[in-house]
């Protein structure tokens, strides 16, 4: 069973007194199998959080269902909310409490045991912090703190939209690394998030949506290299005489920068690339895959959605 199914899922609302109607969700397909770090990524307005808000029964869609552990949404939520931690946008806390007397209260509204507080506290790194008061907290301590509270109910779904809001580059590795702990402990993180960098460091899968659709969906891996072909960077002492003798050996070849070479070839052709420069007596000074970023097919996939 998938731990989050989505089909056909259209959202729209009615802006009457604002010139008629938004669409944020327009026929949304997606399946999250459970277990593993999901990225749900797409630009400001993409339908990420409308997607998050049908699937915790915040808002009714237009049209279409989701299902989250198996239960209709939002019908059937109340059977499995229990086995659900989430984050929609900034959490929110009483500024006057202690971070630790927060979360108390929540344990005792959820009949949750207090010895959870302490180690939730402990697994976000606010521990030295617990009895401050949370409008002491910077925003990233915030954002630890209502981790701390998902963690409260030992989830077996977690839904984070934009959890490493506010956190400086130290914060946003223990968010990570805290993350794939989770995940490696057999529980599904789906992870809503406009920083790249994190999401290709941290996620299994990835989806990809531009105006409420999804225009790409899969592993990581498979989403960087799809639709592109594979390349080698090249250096060589002298670039002019290299792409001569890549060239005529067939390989599209160009220029990476001023010391190297991008050379089209498949991932098994590293030896003919070394054969054929020392064949015309060209020898390597460094021989790599080429690198795709998350970012650069975030942006050319957007932008061809966009068209």
């Amino acid at each position: 069973m998938d731990a989050i199914e989505i089909h056909g899922l259209r959202k729209v609302y009615d802006r009457r007194l604002r010139g008629g109607a938004t669409v944020a969700v327009d026929g949304l397909d997606l399946s999250v199998a459970a277990g593993g770090v999901f990225g749900f990524l797409g630009p400001n307005g993409s339908g990420k959080t409308t997607t998050i808000r049908c699937l915790l029964g915040l808002v009714r869609p237009t049209d279409g269902g989701c299902r989250v552990l198996g239960a209709d949404a939002p019908a059937g939520l109340p059977a499995v909310i229990g086995r659900v931690g989430s984050i929609v946008e900034t959490p929110t806390h009483f500024n006057g409490f202690t971070g630790r007397r927060n979360l108390e209260l929540l344990a005792t509204l959820q009949g949750i045991p207090r010895p959870r507080v302490d180690a939730a506290l402990e697994r976000v790194g606010l521990g030295p912090r617990a009895d401050d008061r949370v409008k002491a907290y910077s925003l990233g301590m915030k954002q630890r703190l209502g981790l701390a509270a998902v963690l409260l109910k030992d989830p077996e779904l977690l839904v984070l939209d934009e959890p490493a809001n506010g956190l400086d580059p130290a914060g946003m590795k223990e968010i990570r690394d805290l993350l794939r702990s989770l995940a490696d402990e057999g529980r599904t993180v789906f992870l809503s998030s406009h920083l790249l960098g994190e999401v290709q460091a941290i996620c299994d899968t990835v989806a990809i949506l531009s105006r409420g659709r999804c225009i790409a969906t899969g592993p990581v891996d498979e989403v960087l290299r799809g639709g592109r072909s594979h390349a080698f960077v090249v250096r060589v002492p002298n670039l002019r005489k290299a792409r001569k003798a890549l060239s005529d050996a067939g390989f599209v070849v160009t220029t990476g920068d001023e010391r190297s070479l991008s050379v089209v070839a498949g991932p098994r052709d590293a030896g003919r690339i070394t054969r054929t420069l020392a064949d015309a007596a060209i020898y390597l000074t460094g021989l790599r895959p080429q690198e795709v970023s998350l970012e650069s097919v975030f942006l050319d996939l957007t932008a061809e959605a966009d068209a």
